[in-house]
């Protein structure tokens, strides 16, 4: 569902010696780009906990030292922080040699759990053929790499650039991002930004211009303890639970399909409103691991479950929330004893960046350069950390672009394509041409 932008700027254009000269400084650092994406890789930046964040930011802070200022933020009290796992952040700044724009790159440098099913070591960034294999190398340490890659060619061929350019390596974007860029965010560290890239894995020839909207939430069942040879006397959670999901399967699931968006979220699927469960636990809690004996016949006085609605722009929040609660409050009166309670973890309205945005318009014009062909224009069916760059933050101009699958992100024997690495990195480097540099 791509639609079609015209060129703009020098990158659009039918290349002048300065574009030959970038991409040309992109393709001779070919080997630097994998090594890096390897250095990066081998670092397990696994979150939850929040294993190893600074041991990444300082090996990135000493590559990035000769040519940038370099500051290490810690989100202190962020959600997740601790002396034990520190939140730690990397922002990488160069300044040029006049006043003008600032573009910032922003990658996530956590990485989800390994898992089942890997035929590689996790952590060992191999390479075979065309393809770099690792925990993160899709989602998105490839992308970091290529952002730096694009930066140090931009460098090299156009030193006397206007304005400046930000490299950000971020905690937590898989846990929510508020260790990351929440955080610097609400510190005011986007105040000055005028263009962001977020080189998430959407694929070289694809702008993201936003996601989705999320809510989460706990529904709690509540009912009467009682001995389970008896459950007349008690109250069971659990059946009152059955009957809110069959209430969700008969009604919010049929209604849920006949809403569509007309942003262009992949894949196809996500372009109608979504609800998952994610979890469901009932009556005791698990048993300890290795406990060999039988759990108490109680009747289950409480039951949750955790929901995970997926809602689209041209959707209310307000109203989101409604019908869900009017399902419960409907079963409430029809049924003896239910009782129920709906609590807010987690919310996030879409966001979605203009078409005709700079920083859209320069990696249009970009993607047609290097790839010859015109770029497809997506939405992201989760969110992403440009959510907090738009409500915190208050910065539009901003989108995802990077190398690698979407599919291939938290699966076993993840990998990101070396070719695909190196044009997307040429796509950044033009990006700053266009921006910062200018004919």
């Amino acid at each position: 569902m791509a639609a079609l932008l015209p060129s703009g700027g020098r990158s659009g254009q039918s290349g002048g010696m300065d574009d030959r000269r970038l991409i040309a400084e992109v393709e001779a650092r070919r080997a630097d780009l994998v090594a890096l994406t390897q250095d990066l890789v081998r670092i397990p930046t696994l979150n939850p906990p929040g294993r190893n964040y600074r041991a990444l930011c300082d090996m990135l802070a000493a590559r990035l030292a000769p040519q940038f200022e370099v500051e290490l933020v810690r989100a202190h009290g962020a959600p997740g922080d601790s002396e034990t796992y520190p939140r730690w952040n990397l922002i990488a700044r160069r300044q040029g040699a006049r006043d003008g724009d600032c573009v910032h790159f922003n990658s996530h440098h956590d990485v989800v759990e390994v898992g089942h099913g890997w035929t590689r070591d996790p952590f060992g960034a191999e390479v075979e053929g065309d393809r770099l294999y690792g925990r993160g190398a899709c989602d998105m340490k490839g992308g970091l790499a290529a952002s730096v890659i694009a930066a140090e060619a931009f460098l090299a061929v156009c030193p006397d650039f206007a304005g400046s350019i930000e490299i950000s390596a971020t905690a937590d974007e898989e846990s929510g991002g508020f260790g990351g860029v929440a955080y610097l965010a609400r510190q005011g560290r986007f105040a000055h930004v005028q263009h962001v890239l977020i080189p998430e894995p959407l694929h070289k020839d694809r702008i993201c211009l936003g996601h989705r909207g999320v809510w989460w939430a706990e529904v709690e069942t509540q009912g009467r303890i009682a001995h389970g040879s008896m459950p007349f006397l008690g109250d069971s959670a659990i059946r009152h639970m059955g009957a809110l999901l069959a209430e969700i399967e008969e009604r919010l699931y049929p209604l849920l399909a006949t809403r569509t968006t007309a942003m262009p979220v992949t894949p196809e699927g996500a372009r109608q409103s979504t609800l998952n469960i994610n979890s469901i636990h009932g009556g005791e809690p698990e048993p300890e691991p290795g406990y060999t004996g039988l759990p108490a016949p109680c009747v289950a006085d409480r039951c949750r479950i955790v929901i995970d609605r997926r809602f689209l722009i041209e959707e209310d929040l307000d109203e989101v929330k409604a019908e869900l609660r009017a399902l419960a409050e409907r079963l409430a009166e029809a049924r003896p004893g239910f009782a129920f309670e709906i609590r807010d973890l987690f919310e996030v309205r879409p966001t979605l960046t203009d078409r005709d945005a700079p920083v859209v318009r320069s990696t249009a014009a970009a993607i047609e350069r290097v790839l010859a062909r015109q770029a497809e224009y997506v939405v992201s069916p989760g969110t992403y950390d440009q959510k907090h760059i738009d409500r915190i933050g208050k910065l539009k101009n901003c989108i995802a672009y990077g190398p690698g699958l979407l599919h291939l992100a938290h699966q076993p024997d993840e990998w990101v394509g070396i070719a695909d690495m190196v044009d997307s990195a040429k796509v950044m480097a033009l990006v700053l041409a266009d921006l910062l540099a200018p004919e």
